[in-house]
């Protein structure tokens, strides 16, 4: 009576509660839709926040050829078949390498490091530690998987900000980092597989779904005196009981949970009002509990294995930026190389032109056909020339340095310390089709290629499930229950029992064993059976409605993100598109400013050696031809960086390139990538090295111009 009684009031809570639990399941339907009309006016983005993203998984192949031994994949447990022990086991993480690829030995030849921009960039895949610290993400991500599996409430999320360690390359960098919720630093992420949402780990509580199995064995040995004989019949009750309890739990993503338990105890007395001494006693119970409003379903207590699996494709994405991030710094450090190496021609050239003007002007010096301070006037020059040769030789040698702090890992090698490194590539000024294309077909082709776009898509898909999670938790708990349970006790006749005090049958009992008394749980001698429904309403509920209001919020917030940096990476785009045709326009004009320069010095030189200039005449044009080149090589290197910025901003560099995402995420490249828009250096003496460094310090230490004292001019 009581049973049904319970029943009926529940049926009626509930037929109350779903009521409102239907109604707020169907208004924001209506709502959203409403909402979606509005917005598609306005972006499709909003309307449809996951219409960029393909619509099954697709992660990075990470675990074929690592480079950490072991091919370990992190997402699953270790198995607890055959060797049930091995879930124990704390897992082996292998060190990293810190040696140099072989790749980089093979390009040394005769104390140089001969090296093309595609050498640079396969030796960053292999070696940089950016990226090698950025792959050690993956597996974290993988972890949080795993974790999310166990039916945890919560998890722990992944660094996917961009690492940026290596020094040198461009100083401006993408202002988003690693996208969601990175920065340049790399010190955020995808924590609890949301941008920002402080409310991830609100609302329902999952279902744990890792079984749990408990068990507990007590003997205890108990002599405990008795004020009276009344009750045990001894002046001391000697009693010795033995324990044996045992529990299994489980949750189900239904939102089912699942509690066995089966508790057993051996006891022998010296009372005289024991039948069985010892006495065998067991209890069984079995309960199921459905939720049937919060907690309910896959959708709800599956969320955060859903989030996780996001957050290892926002990993993905962030490794593939990573990999942009770092090509495009090793692209401005080549070109910065490769400017210092032509610097350094060029400086040498002056000095070349200027010694030889102040040797000519010397030997007219002392045939009395020029004054001494026109002498004085090219050793200066002279002098002066020298001294930009050491600075651009010094900057050339901390350019190879940074060069190979970013391609290589362990600088302690003394072949690749002290092999200077000489660029064997130019770029050329050859059209390249980012070049032919317009600004809406590249603004396109960035927002399907750009990973922060991914990223932020990724996130809002992880903020819905948030969304779903708290809205869950705005609805009372309403849990239905069954549960099954048995008691049984059996045990030998005690030969303490009384008749006298308990009458004959109690002492003449047939011994029951253990055996008859497991059947006994299950035969119904003994049962307890029980159906009921809990209901528990929170009055005013406001915990909840601000967990739902800011979740809410903040999904909105990052959908504004997302627009406005679809808005930002517009810009970047046409601003990198503006840069290269100036670029290219200051380039071509350049080059010709320097072949003027060039013609000009020669007809001032053929002027001079007829003696219808001056030596100063030939100086200023040496100088202004040094300009010239100066102004080539930086113009050229601007146009250099920035066609490799508009790749990096369009985000088409590893597709451009051939470069394989699998083995850059192995450590391993298969494949050397193919560069568009290069040439090879021209066949010029090579620039001053490091082994010529004790040359340059003589050079410092002698005198600007020929020991040879001067002579006053004859007198006329």
């Amino acid at each position: 009576m009581k049973l049904q009684s319970a029943t009926a009031i529940a049926c009626l809570l509930m037929s109350q509660v779903l009521s409102p639990a239907l109604t707020f399941g169907a208004l924001p339907s209506a709502e959203a839709q409403q909402q979606a009309e509005t917005l598609s006016n306005a972006s499709p983005t909003l309307a449809n926040p996951t219409a960029g993203l393909p619509p099954e998984p697709t992660p990075v192949p990470t675990r074929l050829g690592r480079e950490f031994p072991g091919n370990r994949d992190y997402s699953k447990p270790n198995p607890p078949f055959p060797k049930v022990w091995e879930p124990y086991i704390s897992v082996k993480v292998p060190p990293p390498r810190v040696t140099n690829s072989p790749k980089l030995g093979d390009l040394i030849k005769d104390g140089k490091l001969y090296l093309s921009l595609s050498d640079a960039i396969l030796l960053a895949l292999e070696n940089n530690y950016d990226i090698a610290i950025a792959r050690y993400n993956l597996d974290i991500a993988d972890t949080d998987i795993l974790r999310a599996k166990s039916g945890t409430p919560s998890i722990l999320g992944v660094q996917s900000g961009l690492v940026t360690g290596t020094i040198g390359g461009s100083s401006s960098t993408l202002s988003s980092g690693g996208g969601p919720g990175g920065t340049s630093a790399g010190a955020s992420g995808a924590a609890g597989g949301t941008a920002g949402l402080t409310t991830a780990s609100l609302g329902t509580t999952t279902e744990p779904l890792d079984p749990v199995i408990t068990g507990m064995v007590q003997l205890e040995r108990t002599l405990q005196p008795q004020s009276t004989t009344f009750l045990t019949g001894q002046t001391t009750l000697n009693s010795n009981t033995d324990q044996y309890n045992f529990g299994y739990q489980q949750g189900f993503i239904t939102g089912t949970g699942l509690n066995v338990t089966f508790n057993n105890t051996r006891q022998t007395s010296n009372s005289i009002v024991n039948s069985f001494s010892p006495t065998l006693s067991s209890a069984f119970k079995a309960q199921l509990t459905q939720h049937l409003l919060q907690g309910l379903g896959p959708g709800v207590n599956g969320r955060f294995i859903a989030q996780a699996k996001n957050d290892r494709r926002i990993t993905d994405s962030a490794f593939r930026l990573q990999l942009l991030y770092t090509i495009n710094q090793v692209e401005n450090i080549y070109w910065a190389l490769v400017s210092s190496y032509e610097d350094v021609q060029s400086k040498q050239r002056a000095v070349d032109q200027s010694t030889q003007v102040a040797s000519d002007d010397r030997k007219e010096l002392q045939i009395g056909t020029l004054a001494p301070l026109d002498v004085l006037n090219a050793d200066n020059a002279v002098a002066t020339d020298k001294q930009a040769l050491i600075t651009s030789q010094t900057n050339l040698q901390y350019q190879q340095l940074i060069m190979k702090q970013a391609i290589a890992r362990n600088l302690n090698d003394p072949a690749v310390i002290a092999a200077p490194v000489i660029p064997t590539d130019r770029v050329s000024l050859i059209e390249t089709p980012e070049e032919q294309k317009s600004a809406d077909e590249l603004v396109a082709e960035a927002y399907a290629n750009r990973p922060e776009i991914e990223q932020s898509i990724l996130n809002l898909k992880n903020a819905q499930l948030t969304i779903k999670g708290v809205k869950n938790g705005l609805l009372p708990t309403v849990d239905l229950y069954a549960y099954y349970s048995g008691n049984a006790i059996g045990g030998a006749v005690s030969p303490f029992c009384s008749p006298t005090y308990l009458g004959a049958e109690a002492c003449n009992v047939k011994p029951v064993n253990y055996s008859s008394v497991f059947q006994n749980l299950f035969n119904s001698s003994g049962p307890d059976k029980a159906v009921g429904v809990n209901v528990n309403i929170p009055l005013r509920n406001r915990e909840a409605q601000a967990a739902e209001s800011r979740s809410l919020i903040e999904y909105r917030q990052d959908q504004m993100k997302l627009e406005q940096q679809y808005v930002q990476i517009r810009i970047q785009v046409i601003n990198k598109q503006y840069a290269l045709t100036n670029d290219r326009a200051a380039v071509q004009a350049a080059l010709a400013t320097r072949d003027y320069n060039r013609q000009a010095l020669s007809a001032e030189q053929k002027k001079y050696h007829l003696g219808a200039s001056t030596s100063a005449n030939v100086l200023q044009q040496q100088r202004s031809l040094a300009a010239a080149e100066n102004t080539v090589i930086s113009d050229l290197a601007t146009y250099a960086i920035d066609r490799a910025s508009l790749e990096q901003v369009v985000a088409n560099t590893l597709e451009k390139y051939g470069i394989s995402t699998a083995d850059a995420v192995g450590g391993k490249m298969n494949t050397e990538p193919v560069i568009p828009g290069l040439e090879p250096a021209p066949k010029t003496p090579e620039a001053a090295v490091p082994e010529q460094q004790q040359q340059l310090e003589k050079t410092r230490e002698a005198p600007a111009v020929p020991a040879t004292p001067m002579q006053p001019p004859p007198p006329q």
